[in-house]
């Protein structure tokens, strides 16, 4: 593992502080962590999102898509 420094303002440093005791992280390193691979799948859900923004369209998803679903979905778990 590499390892990086970042400096901080105080009033950062104590957030992060606060948020490492509140919620559990052990150190100061895993909550920053956690907040970089929450803001990487935030990118790659975006990235998902435009794609299929720009992708052609599909058929309508209506009562009878669900319900075609649902059928699929309970012979799997049946069987």
């Amino acid at each position: 593992m590499s390892t990086m420094n970042i400096s901080l303002p105080d009033s950062l440093k104590s957030f992060v502080d606060e948020q490492v005791s509140q919620r559990g992280y052990g150190t100061s390193s895993e909550y920053v962590r956690e907040l970089i691979r929450k803001d990487a799948d935030v990118l790659r859900l975006r990235g998902m999102l435009l794609q299929g923004a720009a992708s052609a369209p599909a058929a309508p998803v209506d009562a009878g898509y669900f319900s075609a679903l649902r059928e699929r979905v309970q012979k799997r778990t049946r069987g």
